[in-house]
């Protein structure tokens, strides 16, 4: 900072203390939640750690506190999610004959099998375009394709021009795997295009491949997986997938050509055969959600569930390699998620001292392993703690950015269905406004945990702080330099008045579809309420 005189110094200082509020005890007690959690004795709270168990059991006191009673496991508060942890054991291969050799990390990355250690396939290879078929929207790349037996490839991403959430539905790999088993294939092979590597380069993807990943464990004592008959064996970087395909029965620079384009690629049996083995390490442990519930006022209506959800887990600590030696390593995790579990407590604890109780129950949900996929979230919602089908409606608080005080808000997810009316009500009453999602590449629809409750039929939204007036900046600048970096910790200039703002609107939304005299419903008609399907689209 450039000096100032002595003078100035101590009567700017002097100003700053006079004029800057004291905190409200809802302010004072989101800070000290936000404290213990993302302190470094939690260690970035990763699911099956120490730290992470002492994290639960903190929010399992806060909502006794709050008054909320257990909803979890067996009488109590948490409810028990077995996880299966995968790492890799050694690299894996991926060979064709007749074609030239691929490179391990720069050509290709294999990922392993949740359920086989010792994972191979192999097959012809058909090219599939995007993989994507939706009658909907007259999308069918199998269309006169016969992948039965095969091994199809496709490329990232879904068709321009779709409505952004439906778009990264259909771009998710889950979505695309379950398409290919529903055709017969054994295996998929995604290939990264000019789409992905602008976002993401290949060495960050392979990074991912090569992570230990996370997927809960049925009660049959076998790891959930999507689409087991058609599970990934490789992805192929840009330069690998032209090694692999150019010069085959596919053109290969007419595919490129085409998909920079936004056009429809062409399509069809390769010519190549591909062997494949992934060799992988799983172990397996317990993690908790956490469930709370506040029982509805209304005879009538208090067996229906409004859930509050939050997930509690980060990324834990950092074992990359090139950190240089001394360099924190602690992912922390304030803002994601410690501040969303903070406004869920603070939330909870409000309701309990209305002294109108909603007519409906709440459901408080804070969930593990969103960081590795919506595990915990996916868990609870295909082994609720409630009925599945009284669960109306979900309101998610993951990673509000609290560094300013916001002035609109984007509510992803809303509107789908009735929810965006009570959404609607409860930012026009605190004078904000309603944003559409900025950054629809980023397919965060498919990214946090409300899209879990989605795929239960029920409707969700999950609110972001906007990027009006001060929010760009300050999104940006958190994204950049704090997002899954040890940067996101207690040392962050937190507006905690905007804290409480949020604490404030997520708890008029939910009252809101509480009382509402018809449970909430989606849209008719709506994609996704037909899709899995939710009260009140057909």
């Amino acid at each position: 900072m450039r000096f100032l005189p002595l003078t100035l110094l101590l009567a700017s200082t002097t100003a700053l203390a006079q004029t800057a509020p004291p905190l409200t005890p809802q302010e004072a007690a989101m800070r000290a939640h936000v404290a213990f959690l993302a302190s470094d004795a939690m260690q970035g709270r990763e699911p099956g750690t120490p730290e992470y168990d002492r994290a639960a059991a903190y929010v399992a006191d806060q909502m006794r506190a709050a008054g909320l009673q257990p909803a979890g496991d067996d009488g109590g508060y948490l409810q028990k999610v077995p996880l299966a942890a995968l790492v890799p054991n050694g690299e894996g291969r991926l060979t064709a004959p007749g074609r030239p050799a691929l490179t391990f990390g720069t050509d290709y990355v294999t990922p392993t099998s949740f359920r086989d250690a010792d994972f191979r396939r192999g097959g012809e290879v058909v090219f599939v375009g995007r993989g994507v078929v939706d009658a909907t929207h007259g999308i069918d790349d199998y269309a006169g394709l016969d992948v039965r037996g095969k091994i199809v490839a496709y490329l990232y991403g879904a068709p321009a021009g779709l409505p952004s959430e439906i778009r990264a539905h259909l771009a998710s790999g889950d979505s695309k795997r379950a398409t290919a088993a529903a055709k017969g294939a054994t295996a998929v092979i995604a290939i990264e295009n000019a789409e992905q590597a602008k976002r993401y380069p290949f060495s960050y993807i392979a990074g991912v491949w090569r992570a230990k990943r996370m997927t809960w464990v049925g009660k049959d004592g076998v790891p959930h997986v999507v689409a087991p008959a058609a599970q990934a064996v490789a992805a192929l970087s840009a330069t690998g997938a032209a090694k692999l395909f150019t010069g085959t029965k596919i053109d290969w620079a007419a595919v490129v050509k085409a998909d920079a384009a936004g056009q429809p690629t062409p399509r069809g049996a390769t010519g190549v055969r591909v062997s494949t083995q992934q060799r992988g390490i799983v172990t397996r442990f317990d993690s908790s959600n956490i469930v709370g519930k506040l029982p509805g006022s209304d005879p009538a209506l208090r067996d229906q569930y409004v859930a509050l959800s939050a997930h509690l887990d980060h990324i834990g600590v950092s074992t990359d390699p090139d950190l240089p030696a001394g360099a924190d390593r602690i992912n922390n995790g304030a803002m994601d998620n410690a501040a969303g579990t903070a406004a869920m407590i603070e939330a909870a604890k409000l309701f309990a001292t209305d002294v109108k109780k909603p007519r409906r129950s709440l459901l408080f949900v804070s969930v593990t392993a969103e960081e590795k996929g919506l595990i915990g979230s996916d868990y609870f919602a295909q082994n609720p703690t409630v009925p599945v089908g009284s669960i109306v409606a979900d309101v998610n608080l993951d990673m509000p950015i609290l560094t300013y005080r916001f002035e609109d808000l984007v509510a992803i997810g809303a509107d789908h269905s009735t929810v965006a009316q009570a959404v609607g009500r409860a930012a026009a009453v605190r004078g904000l406004k309603l944003t559409p999602d900025p950054e629809p590449e980023e397919a965060i629809f498919v990214r946090s945990d409300h899209y879990s409750f989605v795929k239960a039929g029920i409707p969700a939204v999950s609110l972001d702080t906007g990027p009006a007036g001060p929010g760009k900046a300050a999104i940006a600048d958190f994204l950049e330099h704090r997002y899954h970096q040890p940067g996101d910790d207690m040392t962050q200039a937190f507006d905690w008045a905007a804290g409480r703002a949020f604490v404030g609107l997520n708890h008029d939304i939910a009252l809101d579809l509480a009382n509402a005299d018809e449970r909430p419903r989606w849209n008719k008609g709506d994609y996704f309420g037909l899709l899995y399907g939710g009260y009140g689209a057909k």
